[in-house]
């Protein structure tokens, strides 16, 4: 497996980058083509879809961004990690683990919980 944190901090990169064109150059690295990322709002498979998923949320959330909280656990495949999402110079107001599955270098497979939501207004 290559370095648990590179991954992850590749991997968040894609969720932060606003430049869609930059954006699926990085998804088509880091991703396997028939990737899938689950979680329990939405779920895509492929780059197209996983590209879509981000933009989304570019869209929901502007100006937030992803921080990786503590550090990445990785063994074999298999990546642990928990992030932050919220305004670029504010504190995270989501946060979340994510499990992923790693092949050939490149995410095969990643389902993300969410660990801390706001209540709604």
């Amino acid at each position: 497996m290559t370095d648990a944190n590179e991954t992850v901090h590749r991997y968040l990169a894609v969720w932060n980058e606003t430049d869609p064109a930059r954006r699926q150059a990085l998804i088509a690295e880091s991703w396997a083509e028939g990737a899938i990322y689950v979680d329990p709002l939405m779920q895509g498979r492929g780059h197209a879809e996983i590209d879509g998923l981000v933009a989304a949320v570019q869209e929901r959330f502007p100006g937030f961004r992803f921080e990786l909280i503590g550090e990445a656990d990785g063994h074999g495949d298999n990546l642990r990690f928990s992030w932050g999402f919220g305004p670029a110079d504010g504190e995270a107001l989501i946060k979340g683990t994510d499990f992923a599955l790693i092949e050939g270098g490149r995410l095969k497979a990643v389902h993300g919980f969410l660990d801390q939501v706001p209540a709604a207004a």
